[in-house]
């Protein structure tokens, strides 16, 4: 078995840890998109999740002095990068636009990447609460919404 000096043992490890509660924290938003929508899901959202913390990661280990400047700059890029991906969920059809929430919970999930990376795991689980609770909650009730809308509609259609 390979011998790593103590330093880099105990750093790994403490990566592996980041990495793993970046996934677990971003499974159960995957899980609940893949079973929604089918266009993103199991696979995207702990992938966005793991390169985040990834990248950060990786960057804490090659920039001299850990330089916010630098940091700020590789969190740019990699924000970039999610976008692009969310861009790839947004589809019209006809008069509706679709796949913005799972748009917005890409990028969500590579904050919980970033923040995981930076052991802010606060953050990271409050982001993944409310991110699920939102998707799961505040969708029923926009159903609930929807429904009422159509319902009015046919009122003031049949008065007039």
């Amino acid at each position: 078995m390979i011998e790593l000096p103590t330093g880099l043992d105990q750093l790994l490890r403490a990566d592996f840890v980041k990495l793993t509660i970046a996934f677990l924290l971003t499974f159960p938003i995957a899980y609940d998109r893949e079973r929604n929508t089918q266009i993103m899901g199991l696979r995207t959202f702990p992938l966005v999740a793991l390169a985040t913390c990834s990248y950060v990661l990786i960057s804490l280990t090659i920039v001299d002095n850990n330089s916010s400047e630098v940091q700020a700059r590789i969190i740019q890029g990699v924000i970039t990068g999610i976008g692009f991906i969310g861009g790839g969920a947004i589809l019209k059809r006809e008069e509706k636009v679709l796949g913005t929430a799972s748009a917005a919970s890409i990028w969500t999930t590579g904050a919980i990447g970033l923040a995981a990376a930076y052991a802010r795991y606060d953050i990271a689980v409050f982001l993944a609460i409310a991110n699920f609770f939102i998707l799961r909650s505040l969708t029923r009730l926009k159903s609930e919404l929807a429904k009422h809308e159509v319902a009015d509609g046919q009122d003031s259609e049949q008065t007039e």
